[in-house]
């Protein structure tokens, strides 16, 4: 058995920007699920979350919405539907919650960050490259994919200004090598990943930008006015402010660092696996014993994300199956360091196969036989049946030291196997001894009716004490219902036979995982999403109709052309106008002015094919010739008017003629 240590373990702090779904609680579930565990080991654990709370994101998101940056994460962190919300709600039990705008940490990065540069791993320079404001990130123009962050897959931004940079460089050799020949980064297929697109890349290791000046929302650079420390420095090191390092606020580095285990997911490993461990070599720390990258839980395969319409709401599925149900099926079915798919019908799958049929029955049907036939408490007793018992005895018995295997290399989807071969095994053998038929004849056969009882209910008390980090609520019910006290309920108990007193009070209770109609519930999971989506959609105005009618030789003068924007740029002294160079297939390049500055980036329509009217008089704007128009399409969004450019499919060629 493991010594009974500290054991610390982190989930990522979370960057409040918006709704939070199932993906979002996925790896807090799971890292809870190992917390537990290692709890009822008997280890003191700290398991550690919390938000990430600076950056340029937050900022445009508070600006838009009319509010301050710190109003804004406060509302998202502390108001209802907010991270503390849905951690209450999933049943996670971490032991600190640790805010990036917290007094405590700030001031420890401010210390941290003048440390490294006193040592001269942090120096002044410019940054000039691509970043992905979503993500955080900088990149070479070599990382990008298709032009995009190779994250997220979004547009990313040209960035130039003054900055300070951390010689990642110099720990290149160091970082490497940990990757290399040890099992610090975790599943190992991630290792190769990180050294050849990061370290041994053309180029090597770049330097990472580790401060901005041009937004404000971050921890001040205490002797720079004007910088801001950048996000992942800031983040990374909150799992070790949260102890107490560089602070006074609390007094457990010692006990608790190195981390046992940081479960982050596979988009951050970058910054977990390279930049964490060298900022930490910088200030001559120790390490983390694991680095664990997880996958994502994609939704119809593709990965959850609000802007992309299918975050599914798990305030809405705990309501409709339960927490418990919930948390047991994403670590049932995906493989934790895999992506998943999410879908509905394999949660209803799940919670009726191995929720109601399995696990559900097991109980109901063991409770129940024990109050009809016994009154709730078994005889003393029991006649034993050495060929029928012996392959489930055997089973239970040797069931921990399998699960224990598994939970240590965090494959809780073969953990969970491990307990439904007993459950599956324990319904076989109601199955096999029959005990309706026994009850028959309770004069003959009733201490041989009470062993399998017996029996049947220590198997369930065994897979409840190991399901317990799982669904720890259900299995309290179900140690209810089997008359397990709490000696019945620990980690030693798991691995003995016999230790459920025989005249346990027993009781069939509720029905915890009742059967779902498939049908009937994705039928009315359908319906709630599109109510959602339609709910989701922004109140729309439209310019009414002009109910003045046009003759159609009028309408036939006018010239709608496929036109390819060869170059645009904004006009000068104007906030309004847009310059376009445009090819119309007639081999001269034409000139439009469009009011559309408000809503496009000049260098995001560089490429695209709109359409035009090219056959109006040329008119002056801000002294320029435009000769024709860009057709857009207005709408009235909250009040405010906005224009979509009307774009048309690439393959059109430039001059074709609308009709």
């Amino acid at each position: 058995m493991n010594e009974k240590k500290p054991y610390y373990i982190t989930t990522p702090i979370y960057y409040p920007s918006g709704k939070l779904h199932i993906g979002h609680a996925y790896c807090t579930v799971a890292t809870d699920a190992m917390a537990r565990y290692k709890r009822l080991q008997g280890h003191e654990v700290m398991f550690l979350t919390g938000t990430d709370e600076h950056g340029q994101k937050i900022e445009d998101k508070a600006r838009e919405a009319g509010v301050t940056p710190q109003q804004f994460v406060d509302n998202i962190v502390a108001a209802p539907g907010g991270v503390l919300d849905l951690w209450k709600l999933m049943n996670i039990s971490y032991d600190r919650f640790i805010r990036t705008t917290d007094d405590y940490h700030v001031a420890a990065i401010q210390k941290i960050f003048k440390a490294m540069y006193d040592k001269g791993d942090i120096y002044k320079g410019s940054y000039k490259g691509k970043y992905c404001k979503p993500c955080e990130s900088f990149w070479t123009e070599s990382q990008l994919v298709d032009g995009k962050c190779p994250d997220c897959g979004r547009e990313v931004m040209d960035a130039e200004e003054e900055a300070y940079f951390f010689r990642a460089s110099k720990y290149a050799g160091r970082v490497r090598e940990l990757l290399l020949n040890t099992d610090f980064l975790e599943p190992r297929s991630r290792v190769n990943e990180m050294v050849n697109n990061f370290i041994d890349c053309e180029g090597g290791l770049q330097d990472l930008c580790v401060s901005r000046t041009s937004f404000t929302w971050g921890v001040p650079v205490d002797f720079d006015p004007g910088h801001v420390v950048y996000v992942w420095l800031d983040a990374l090191f909150n799992y070790m402010t949260a102890l107490g390092y560089q602070n006074d606020k609390y007094d457990e580095v010692e006990k608790f660092w190195p981390a046992d285990v940081h479960f982050v997911g596979k988009e951050i490993v970058r910054f977990h696996a390279i930049y964490w461990p060298a900022f930490l070599m910088s200030m001559d720390l120790p390490l983390p014993k694991k680095v664990y990258g997880h996958g994502w839980l994609n939704f119809n395969g593709d990965k959850m994300s609000k802007s992309k319409g299918n975050v599914v709401d798990p305030y809405l599925l705990s309501e409709r199956y339960g927490v418990d149900a919930l948390r047991f099926f994403v670590l049932r079915t995906f493989p934790f360091g895999s992506d998943g798919n999410f879908t509905n019908e394999l949660l209803i799958q799940t919670i009726n196969t191995d929720l109601a049929n399995d696990l559900g029955n097991l109980v109901s049907r063991t409770t129940a036989m024990a109050e009809k036939y016994f009154g709730g408490r078994l005889p003393e007793a029991r006649q034993a049946d050495p060929a029928l018992d012996e392959p489930l005895t055997a089973l239970v018995t040797s069931l921990r030291g399998r699960y224990e295997e598994q939970m240590e290399k965090f494959q809780f989807q073969n953990a969970l196997e491990e307990i439904f071969k007993v459950i599956q095994r324990a319904n076989k053998y109601i199955d096999e001894n029959a005990p309706w038929a026994l009850a028959k004849d309770m004069e003959a056969n009733g201490s041989r009716l009470a062993a399998v009882l017996y029996n049947l209910l220590e198997a369930v008390r065994v897979c409840a004490v190991l399901l317990t980090p799982f669904m720890p609520e259900s299995c309290g019910k179900i140690f209810d219902q089997i008359g397990a006290e709490e000696p019945a309920r620990t980690w030693e108990s798991a691995a003995k036979w016999g230790v459920l007193p025989a005249a346990a009070a027993v009781s069939k209770g509720e029905n915890l995982f009742p059967r779902i109609d498939a049908e009937k519930e994705l039928a009315e999971l359908e319906r709630i999403q599109e109510e959602a989506q339609k709910t989701a959609l922004p109140e729309l105005e439209t310019e009414p109709l002009n109910p003045e009618n046009v003759d159609f030789d009028t309408f036939c003068k006018s010239d709608f052309r496929a036109v390819k924007v060869k170059h645009c740029e904004n006009v000068k002294k104007s906030e309004k106008l847009l310059r376009f160079t445009l090819d119309d297939g007639t081999g001269t390049d034409r000139q439009i002015l469009s009011g559309i500055a408000k809503w496009y980036k000049p260098e995001d329509l560089i490429g695209k094919t709109l359409v035009a009217i090219v056959n109006l008089p040329p008119r002056k704007m801000m002294g320029l010739d435009s000769c024709g128009m860009l057709i857009s399409a207005v709408h009235t969004e909250k009040g405010e008017e906005k224009l979509n450019l009307l774009m048309v499919d690439d393959a059109i060629p430039a001059g074709a003629k609308l009709c």
